[in-house]
């Protein structure tokens, strides 16, 4: 782009001067405004990859933050499945305990009170639930055999 030539003007009130001497102060302002405008760039450009490395740094952590948020939402899922399971177990295990008590008042009711007499003892496998086992877990016939007792 081309500069349309400008009568030099010194800013002071003399109305004459040397021309050599307005030359150099105009070549020294335009050295002095280059070397600004560089260093603006300059700034500009490191501001520009300081932020760069700031949303490179975000967004990996971001990517960090939502794989663990998911991992905690997958584990939750598994808790509650596993709670969900363990209240229908205590649901069931308060039902019979009711039943059982109740059997136990018909008896004392029937038996006259004095009396007492022998309840026999039946086996549940709910009162040890260490003993039950679980549908997945392999059997040890299922071991001694290999794959013969899945589909027998």
């Amino acid at each position: 782009m081309a500069s349309i030539p400008r009568p030099a003007s010194s800013g002071s009130s003399e109305g004459g001067g040397d021309p050599a001497a307005m030359d150099e102060r105009k070549r020294k302002r335009m050295e002095s405004n280059r070397e600004s405008a560089r260093r603006s760039r300059m700034k500009k450009q490191k501001l520009l990859e300081d932020l760069s490395d700031v949303a490179s740094r975000l967004q990996g952590e971001n990517v960090r933050l939502a794989q663990s948020i998911k991992a905690k939402e997958e584990a939750y899922v598994e808790i509650e499945a596993a709670n969900d399971i363990l209240r229908a177990q205590t649901m069931e295990l308060a039902d019979r305990l009711r039943f059982l008590n109740s059997i136990l008042e018909i008896a004392d009711e029937v038996g006259g009170g004095g009396e007492s007499f022998e309840i026999p003892q039946i086996p549940d496998p709910l009162f040890m639930p260490w003993q039950i086992p679980h549908p997945m877990m392999a059997s040890p016939d299922m071991l001694l055999h290999g794959n013969q007792g899945l589909f027998a």
